[in-house]
C-alpha cells in the first residue's frame, strides 16, 4: 500500500514493489519468488463511497505477478533455485524482500565456485553481479548494443577480470588460449600523449598483438589452410562452375606435387611448347609476353626479369610465316659451337631448341625467385593457367579474370599473412589480431573466417579435453551478416556452414564462440539461438530488438521491454550463468585497460582555451 521506492523496516531499507522488482510469497513453508511484470489500478464501483474511511481508498493497485523460482532450505543453508516447485494458492500473503533474500536471488554463483566481478544491479547498486566462471566462459557469450551503448566496454571488462584472476597461473597459460579480432583497432595498444602504451584488457607481456595492414606485421597461416580450395575460391572470388575446378586442378596437379619439382625448368618446357611445337605465331609472341608479364607481377618487389625477355624476344626472335615456325635472327648464330646452315628456311625444330636454349634460357635461370611460400602458390596458379592455356584444355575468357585477381590479392596478402609450420609457436595464450589498416574489405571479412577456422581446426584435431580455446569477434556483423549483397553466395554458405559448425559443436572440444554486434538483426538466428549467455544493451532499431525477442529464450517481458531505454554502460544480463534476467551495470575499468573507442570531444578540439 505504500506508493514509495524503498522503505524502511527494522533499520534496513528494503526495495518495494514496482515493476521488474520481486516479491515472496508464503505458501506453508515453502517460499516462492515472483516477479512483477506490470501494474494497474482498478476503481471499486461495487460498494459506495460511504462504506470508506478515505476516497483514496476505493483505488486498487492491482499487480501481474509471474513466477520465476523459489528459496531451496537444506542444512540450514538458503538457495534460490529457479523454476517452478509449487504454485500458490488464493489468499496465500505476499512479502517484500528482506535484504538478505534480494542478495540471494541476485547470488549467481555459488560460495564453492572461482567467480568474477561484473558489476551491480542497476537500481541497487550494493548489491553486486559476480558470475562463476565455468557457467559463464564454458559456453556461447553475445553482446549486443547500438553503437555507444557500451558493448565494448562490456566484453573488455568480462575478460579483463577473468585474465586479472587467471594470468599468472601456468596451466591458465598452458590450456587456455584466447583470439580476440578486432575491426576496428579497439583493442590494441595506441601510444598515449606520454609515449606509453596503454594496456587494453591485458599487459603486453601477457598476449601477442598483430597490427594487419601495416607492412610490418604478418600473422602465420598454415600452408594447409591457404591452399584449401574453399579458402582460396573464396578469397579470389572464384565461380563455382569454372574457376573453382580449375584452382581445384591446381593443386592436384601431380607434377607440383613432386619434391622434386623445378619452376625454371617447368617455365622453358613451356617456352618450347609455344615456340617450337604450337607454331602460332599470335599465340606464340602473345602469350610470351604475357607470361612473364605474369611471372614478373608475381614478385612483391617487382623484378627486371620481364624488361629483359622482353627486348630479348623483340630483337632476337621471329616468325617466318611462309612455313609457320620462329627462328632466331642471323646475329645469334654466333653464340653457339655448332655447325649449321644459315638459310633460315633450313631450320629445322632440334635447330631452333638448342640455338634458342643458349640465349633464351640463360636469362631465365638468371630468376631469382622469392623464398616465400605463397609467391609459390601464386606462381602454381599462373602456370598452371598457362599450360592448360597453351594445351587448348582451357577457355581463358573464362579463367583470365581468375588469374589477375590471384595476381593482386596475393600482392596484398604478402603483407598481412606468413606461411609458417607452427602457428601455434608462442608462450602466450591470448592473441589480439587488429583489422583496422586493412583497406581491402573482401580482404577484411574473409581473413578472419581463415584465421578463425585455422584454430578451429588445429584445435580439433588435438581432441584433448583440458584444452580451452575462445574465439572472440568485436563487430562480428563484418562477417556474419545475412543481408550483405557484396559477397557471393558461396563465401556466405561457407562461412555460416563454419561459424554454425563451431557453434554447435565447438562445445565437444572445447571451443566457445564470443561475439559482439550492433546489429543482431543481420546475423543468423541459428547463431544467436544457441548462445548461452547475453548481455544486452541499449537497441533502438525494431529489427534487432525482434531479433533478439524471436531468438532469446531466457528473457521475460520486462527485460525485453526496457531494451530501448537502458542508459549507457547498462545492460540485460541473461543465460545459464544467471538464475533470471538482471539489469545490471557494468563496472569501471582502470583507464589503461578500457577500449579505445571513445567518443571524440569535439569542444576540446575546436576551443582555443
Amino acid at each position: 500500500m505504500k506508493n514509495a521506492s524503498h522503505l524502511l523496516h527494522n533499520g534496513n531499507v528494503i526495495k518495494n514493489v514496482s515493476v521488474g522488482s520481486y516479491l515472496k510469497i508464503a505458501k506453508g513453508f515453502a517460499e516462492l519468488i515472483g516477479k512483477i511484470e506490470s501494474e494497474f489500478i482498478q476503481e471499486d464501483k461495487l460498494n459506495l463511497s460511504s462504506n470508506y474511511s478515505n476516497s483514496k481508498n476505493r483505488i486498487k493497485r492491482i499487480l501481474v505477478v509471474t513466477l520465476v523460482g523459489f528459496i531451496n532450505s537444506e542444512n540450514n543453508q538458503k538457495e534460490f533455485k529457479q523454476g517452478l516447485k509449487e504454485l500458490p494458492l488464493i489468499e496465500n500473503e505476499c512479502y517484500l524482500l528482506n535484504e538478505d533474500e534480494f542478495e540471494l536471488i541476485h547470488k549467481f554463483a555459488k560460495d564453492t565456485e572461482d567467480a568474477i566481478q561484473i558489476g551491480t544491479l542497476l537500481n541497487e547498486t550494493s548489491v553486486p553481479i559476480k558470475l562463476g566462471v565455468d557457467r559463464l566462459f564454458a559456453s556461447h557469450i553475445g553482446i549486443f548494443g547500438n553503437t555507444g551503448s557500451g558493448k565494448s566496454y562490456s566484453l573488455a571488462k568480462i575478460y579483463h577480470e577473468l585474465f586479472n584472476k587467471y594470468k599468472k597461473e601456468a596451466k591458465f597459460r598452458e590450456n587456455a588460449k584466447f583470439v580476440l579480432i578486432d575491426f576496428n583497432g579497439e583493442y590494441v595498444n595506441p601510444k598515449t600523449d606520454d609515449g606509453k602504451y596503454n594496456k587494453i584488457i591485458l599487459e603486453e607481456e601477457f598476449k601477442d598483438e598483430f597490427i594487419l595492414g601495416n607492412k610490418k606485421s604478418k600473422f602465420p597461416i598454415s600452408k594447409e589452410s591457404i591452399e584449401s580450395v574453399e579458402i582460396l575460391s573464396i578469397l579470389l572470388d572464384a565461380t563455382e562452375k569454372t574457376q573453382k575446378p580449375f584452382l581445384d586442378s591446381v593443386f592436384n596437379y601431380n607434377i607440383f606435387k613432386n619434391e622434386n619439382f623445378n619452376f625454371k625448368n617447368f617455365i622453358k618446357e613451356e617456352i618450347i611448347e609455344i615456340l617450337i611445337f604450337k607454331k602460332d605465331k599470335n599465340l606464340g609472341v602473345r602469350v610470351l609476353f604475357e607470361l612473364f608479364k605474369d611471372i614478373n607481377d608475381c614478385f612483391e618487389q617487382g623484378s627486371n626479369i620481364y624488361e629483359e625477355i622482353r627486348k630479348f624476344i623483340g630483337k632476337e626472335i621471329d616468325f617466318r610465316t611462309d612455313e609457320g615456325k620462329f627462328y632466331l635472327k642471323k646475329g645469334m648464330l654466333g653464340r653457339a659451337n655448332k655447325s649449321t646452315s644459315t638459310d633460315n628456311k633450313g631450320y629445322t625444330e632440334e635447330n631452333l631448341d638448342f640455338y634458342f636454349k643458349v640465349p633464351f634460357f640463360e636469362l631465365i635461370d638468371k630468376i631469382e625467385f622469392q623464398q616465400n611460400e605463397l609467391f609459390f602458390i601464386k606462381l602454381k596458379i599462373v602456370l598452371k593457367y598457362y599450360k592448360d592455356y597453351v594445351s587448348g584444355n582451357l577457355n581463358a575468357e573464362f579463367i583470365g579474370p581468375l588469374k589477375s585477381r590471384t595476381i593482386k590479392i596475393f600482392r596484398q596478402l604478402f603483407y598481412l599473412i606468413e606461411i609458417s609450420n607452427n602457428t601455434s609457436n608462442s608462450s602466450k595464450n591470448t592473441t589480439i589480431i587488429s583489422l583496422k589498416n586493412i583497406t581491402d574489405q573482401s580482404i577484411k571479412k574473409v581473413l578472419p573466417l581463415v584465421i578463425c577456422k585455422e584454430f578451429y581446426d588445429s584445435h580439433k584435431k588435438k581432441n584433448n579435453k583440458s584444452k580451452y580455446l575462445n574465439i572472440i569477434i568485436d563487430e562480428v556483423h563484418n562477417i556474419l551478416s545475412k543481408n550483405s549483397i557484396r559477397e557471393s553466395e558461396t563465401w556466405k554458405d561457407y562461412r555460416l556452414e563454419t561459424f554454425e559448425e563451431i557453434i554447435k559443436e565447438g562445445r565437444k572440444f572445447g571451443v566457445f564462440l564470443t561475439i559482439a554486434s550492433q546489429r543482431p538483426s543481420d546475423i543468423s538466428d541459428t547463431i544467436i539461438s544457441q548462445l548461452h549467455n547475453y548481455f544486452l544493451h541499449r537497441l533502438i532499431n525494431n529489427k534487432d530488438i525482434e531479433a533478439i525477442g524471436r531468438t532469446v529464450s531466457y528473457l521475460d517481458k520486462v527485460s525485453f521491454e526496457s531494451l530501448s531505454i537502458l542508459p549507457q554502460g547498462a545492460c540485460i544480463l541473461a543465460g545459464l550463468s544467471a538464475d533470471l534476467p538482471v539489469v545490471i551495470k557494468v563496472d569501471k575499468i582502470d583507464d589503461d585497460y578500457k577500449p579505445y573507442n571513445e567518443t571524440i570531444q569535439l569542444t576540446q578540439h575546436w576551443n582555443d582555451e
